[in-house]
């Protein structure tokens, strides 16, 4: 890297320690490579000037050649002033108007020198103005290194009450460029710049800061978002590579009793072929010394829980434990209830473990994983707790994993000198893009069939006004004997959204489904953990027609019977969470139904939302409108909402490039992985600068 390029930022002229602190404050650029990295995010076209007698009301940005002819300050309301210019060309005038900085803005205006001004225009009275135009000298202005295409970068309010203008960037821009010489190094290897016909590092930036022309820009775009997923991706693989050969696992060479009799005599149904692919990359995985890493992704109701349970018992067989931790209590319970009754011929001690257990069954529970005669410990976060150790975990398997932070993960890794083998389970599809670029460093298996047997659900959306129907259609539904979920997106109303809150919700269920022909439980975040157990049995024992919920219910809940998912103000949910939910329906042989209720008033994302709904069932094709409606960001889940922070690359628009720059990066690390062989030194040295910032990268999985 031209060391140049590490020279702090205020040094740069026209920057200075006050400008300076405010760029690293608002947009984090401390040095002059972080300013080169601050890309456009649109282009306006500088080719045309405006004559005053062609404007129209709120045209886009225009450019007008002209004279200032006076300056004079306007008092308008309370003490308040506004200076205004007026600037004439040969076919008219009008006036530049400035609210703030009027001192500054005075003693910088030409009067009667041919100047280009630059801005939006609007009419008052008959007459054009523009507010805070760009104005510089017509000769400065044909001399400045600058495009057809004009850039225009992201800025804040701060900024822009500041002074620092898009024009102030540009001006700054060009300056960095004419002090740095544009010796920028080169990043790629010249093989690979030739093979897919790549402009160099240095035309790229030149480009996307002053592009000459539209398909230069296309080009500069093109080399930086390659350039930028290929390095994520060089170090997700490596990343990958390294666990492989530095963290050692158990190698589990035995498939034994456990599973061999499960196997035969006790499987509950037939696996898929998809469940068979899965089990047997799990079993290549671990019967290696290399730590297995692997990402199971199911959609939901697609078996992945026979897939962990087949895996535990590997682990047993080579003498080893296993646990399962989930995000939820009542998720936790599901996994014991479900484990216990596929274990049931087996004569195997598992045991849950969660923040209600008691303290007699806790002491029972941490005596029984030393001695190693507990095998499988099913539990929640408590599972983390210091007093849980384990005498031999060998494998660890993580259910709906982006609810659980990095540090929590990582403590349990920590229960045994040689860390377990992990499997992480998800009913979340993440999109194929998504999944390269958030979990690039963990193998990825995919149960893409549904058990035979299964119904698609069948989804329709309503409005309110239907719902006299829908209601007929539930009732004739528990007359057939089946039951049926209510989903709220709320608990108590708030002030600013009228949203039929749960409560409300609950009240007129009760009157239109009256006792005791009908009897109704409720289920929702703030009740005891006990409370809710209790309503769930009732309504999974069958003692209860209706289950009135919050999305509690989203994830792991299993009733066979329960044939009817019904989501109020389904234009509250997120598109994921709506298929989740479809997804606690249809579990067992009958049909089932999934109904939106809206109100008619959808936003054009709500009624894709709807319409995706309806029209498929699939998880991977349902995830892939999420990430376009939602971008990449809020698909993980909070915690890890600020992850890509990408500089130029969009993860959903530029896909097809990430697919090629993974490939990229994998043929190179096969064939040089310690990228020791002359014609890698750039990619090393690029690929030590980035180890050193520890960056999203180093944590994701």
């Amino acid at each position: 890297m031209n060391n140049l390029l590490l020279t702090p930022i205020e040094y740069l002229k026209g920057v200075g320690p006050s400008r300076g602190e405010l760029l690293r404050k608002e947009l984090g650029i401390h040095k002059y490579k972080d300013l080169i990295n601050f890309y456009p995010n649109r282009y306006i076209d500088r080719t045309r000037y405006y004559k005053i007698n062609e404007l129209q009301n709120n045209v886009a940005e225009v450019q007008i050649i002209g004279k200032i002819i006076n300056v004079k300050t306007v008092e308008f309301g309370k003490g308040r002033k506004r200076l205004v210019a007026t600037f004439v060309d040969d076919t008219g005038q009008m006036e530049l108007v400035w609210f703030q900085g009027h001192k500054w803005v005075r003693e910088s205006l030409k009067i009667n020198e041919v100047s280009v001004i630059f801005g939006k225009c609007t009419s008052f009275n008959g007459i054009y103005n523009m507010s805070h135009p760009e104005i510089e000298l017509l000769s400065e202005h044909e001399q400045s290194l600058r495009s057809a295409m004009q850039p225009v970068y992201p800025s804040t309010e701060t900024l822009t009450n500041r002074g620092i203008s898009n024009r102030t960037i540009n001006k700054i821009m060009q300056q960095l460029f004419l002090e740095t010489h544009t010796l920028f190094t080169e990043t790629l290897p010249d093989y690979l710049i030739t093979e897919l016909k790549l402009i160099s590092k240095k035309d790229a930036l030149i480009n996307i800061h002053f592009p000459k022309s539209t398909e230069a820009l296309a080009k500069a775009k093109f080399r930086l978002v390659f350039e930028e997923l290929f390095f994520i991706q060089l170090q997700l693989i490596t990343k990958n590579l390294v666990q492989k050969h530095k963290i050692k696992g158990h190698p589990f060479t035995k498939v034994g009793e456990n599973f061999n009799d499960f196997y035969q005599n006790h499987l509950p149904f037939q696996l898929t072929g998809a469940q068979k692919r899965v089990i047997k990359e799990i079993r290549t995985d671990m019967g290696t010394n290399a730590q297995m890493n692997r990402l199971l992704q199911g959609d939901v109701g697609s078996g992945k829980t026979i897939v962990a349970f087949m895996s535990m018992l590997l682990a047993l067989d080579n003498g080893f434990q296993a646990c399962l931790m989930a995000p939820t209590e009542i998720l936790a319970n599901q996994h014991f209830i479900g484990l216990s009754e596929l274990a049931n011929e087996l004569n195997i001690n598992i045991k849950i473990l969660t923040g209600s257990s008691k303290t007699a069954a806790r002491r029972i529970i941490h005596e029984e994983l030393e001695n190693g005669t507990l095998q499988i410990l099913i539990g929640t976060h408590a599972l983390l707790e210091d007093k849980v150790k384990f005498q031999n975990l060998g494998l660890a398997v993580i259910d709906e994993q982006h609810r659980f932070g990095v540090e929590q993960r990582s403590k349990l890794w920590k229960k045994n000198e040689i860390p377990p083998h992990v499997l992480v389970m998800t009913a979340t599809p993440i999109p194929r893009t998504l999944a390269m670029s958030l979990y690039g460093d963990l193998d990825i298996s995919v149960i893409d069939e549904l058990p035979p047997g299964r119904k698609p659900i069948q989804t329709v959306h309503r409005f309110d006004s239907n719902r006299l129907k829908v209601w007929k259609f539930i009732r004739d539904e528990i007359a057939l004997g089946r039951q049926i979920y209510i989903v709220y997106p709320l608990i108590q109303e708030s002030a600013k959204m009228d949203f039929k809150d749960l409560m409300d919700g609950h009240e007129s269920i009760s009157r239109d489904f009256p006792l005791p022909q009908y009897s109704i439980s409720i289920l929702h975040g703030k009740m005891k953990p006990a409370d809710k157990d209790a309503e769930m049995k009732r309504f999974s024992e069958g003692k209860t027609n209706i289950m009135v919920a919050t999305t509690v219910i989203e994830v792991g809940v299993n009733v066979p019977n329960a044939s009817v998912m019904i989501i109020e103000s389904a234009e509250r949910f997120g598109l994921s969470q709506l298929h989740q939910l479809r997804g606690r329906v249809g579990r067992g042989a009958d049909q089932s139904y999934c109904i939106l209720m809206t109100s008619h008033k959808l936003s054009s994302d709500s009624k894709t939302r709807m319409e995706t709904m309806v029209s498929t069932n699939d998880g991977f094709e349902i995830a892939e409108v999420d990430l376009k409606l939602r971008g990449p960001g809020n698909l993980m889940g909070t915690q890890q909402s600020g992850v890509l922070n990408l500089q130029i690359a969009d993860i959903v628009r530029d896909r097809e490039i990430l697919a090629l720059a993974r490939n990229h990066a994998s043929k190179i690390l096969k064939e040089d992985a310690p990228l020791q062989k002359p014609e890698h030194a750039s990619l090393r040295a690029v690929y030590i600068e980035l180890t050193k910032k520890k960056n999203i990268w180093n944590y994701i999985s």
